[in-house]
């Protein structure tokens, strides 16, 4: 096990230092293009050369993870809205990217990785294969070498007879052992240098955190100021519209009671009908705000009977040990039926499965169909919406659906349970 384990970080090390090469070419040109920004023709070449850098180092973020478990975390700014919509101008896209100080972090990472990156990725790399020299040396390769040169030094070994070849067995054993033990930490050193430079700092990690809350507040501002409206109108064209015709049938009734007794029963008819779909209304409006079933039995059996109301049969699997605070539950039981409405609507899909369950406090659901596929996060669609309203508790959203499906959306919430004896 350790022997492949060595092996690996030994072919890893070897790909790793490669990629010297590629740090030592984009930090040449990305350092030229800025010297050139005042003579104009920098300001079209720095901003896709600072770009080609970022998917350098996250491609470096990547494989730290991938392969030695070391999380770098991603300190760029975002770009502002109008440059995503094409407005803003090229001067101002180069200067919004020279302003972020994570750009010169990475050109600092940039001279670091083309020395002391490229030396310890082949120091991972070498022990294994220096080893094993020494078994090629004790086979008969080191006559020829020794007759065309004289002495050859493996490590602190002369070799200069078959003698001393055979020397090289153990010492080469030692060497293979040495990067069974040695080349894995070695290579995850590599990656822990890289996270010096790559990781934001505290101060730019508050930054993120200040610019994270804002871009949240205003969501659950808009949110709110949104679901206001839709139960202002829905009040106004529904339970209003009803109670009003309902008083205004009364009021002929009272006109009409003595005069004429028919009528005025089949007017009370009406408004007794009108009132039983008022409060129908109204009903449906306060489940729309807070449903009663969340707020008595808790998320898991409001999913339930969300999903036994769906259109299309759903398979529900819930493990919760305890209650998560009302505005939690609240985002996340909304979060579901915007998630399985849209897979009922435009998915096409025949079956879906809900499994919602809290774990390192964590709380996660994934919604799982069988349709067609092609689901993404666009900036007016139902999925963006979801995405918002878990941004206001740090949460997130991932979706995972190929052309031809199937289409996974996950959604993590961070928040810790209630004991089962203290739920509400």
């Amino acid at each position: 096990m350790n022997g492949r384990r060595a092996l690996t970080a030994c072919a890893r090390g070897f790909a790793v230092s490669w990629l010297a090469l590629v740090s030592i070419t984009l930090s040449v040109l990305t350092i030229l293009s800025i010297s050139f920004i005042p003579l104009g023709l920098g300001v079209f070449t720095t901003p896709p050369l600072i770009k080609a850098v970022r998917a350098h180092a996250n491609w470096r973020r990547l494989l730290a993870a991938t392969w030695s478990g070391v999380t770098i975390r991603a300190p760029y700014r975002p770009l502002p809205a109008d440059r995503r919509a094409g407005v803003t101008g090229q001067v101002e896209l180069c200067t919004f990217l020279l302003k972020d100080p994570a750009t010169w972090r990475d050109l600092l990472w940039l001279q670091v990785d083309m020395t002391a990156g490229y030396v310890t990725s082949l120091l991972a790399f070498v022990f294994v294969p220096y080893g094993i020299e020494g078994f090629v040396l004790a086979a008969g390769v080191w006559k020829p070498i020794v007759e065309a040169g004289g002495t050859y030094w493996y490590a602190f070994l002369p070799i200069d007879s078959l003698g001393t070849a055979l020397l090289a067995v153990p010492l080469g054993v030692g060497f293979m052992a040495l990067g069974a033990t040695a080349s894995p930490l070695v290579l995850r050193g590599h990656f822990l240098l890289a996270r010096a430079f790559l990781d934001p700092t505290p101060q730019m990690a508050l930054e993120q955190r200040v610019r994270r809350l804002t871009e949240t507040r205003h969501d659950a501002v808009d949110t709110s100021a949104a679901e206001l409206r839709r139960i202002e109108r829905d009040l106004h064209d529904g339970a209003q519209a009803r109670l009003v015709a309902m008083g205004m049938s009364l009021g002929t009734v009272e006109a009409l009671i003595e005069k004429d007794p028919a009528k005025a029963k089949e007017l009370l008819a009406a408004a007794r009908t009108n009132s039983a779909e008022a409060l129908a209304e109204l009903r449906d409006l306060v489940r729309g705000i807070h449903p009663p079933v969340l707020a008595e039995r808790g998320l898991g059996d409001a999913v339930r009977a969300l999903a036994l109301r769906m259109a299309v049969p759903v398979e529900v699997d819930v493990e919760l040990a305890g209650r998560a605070d009302e505005p939690v539950e609240s985002a996340a039981y909304f979060a579901v039926s915007e998630v399985l409405t849209n897979a009922a609507k435009h998915a096409g899909a025949s079956r879906m499965w809900l499994d919602v369950h809290h774990a390192e406090g964590m709380l996660r659901i994934t919604v799982t169909d069988d349709g067609h596929g092609g689901a993404r996060i666009t900036p007016d669609g139902g999925l963006s919406g979801v995405e918002r309203r878990l941004g206001t508790f740090d949460g997130v959203l991932a979706v995972s659906s190929p052309s031809g499906g199937p289409t996974m959306v996950t959604m993590e919430i961070p928040c810790a349970l209630s004991a089962p004896d203290a739920a509400r």
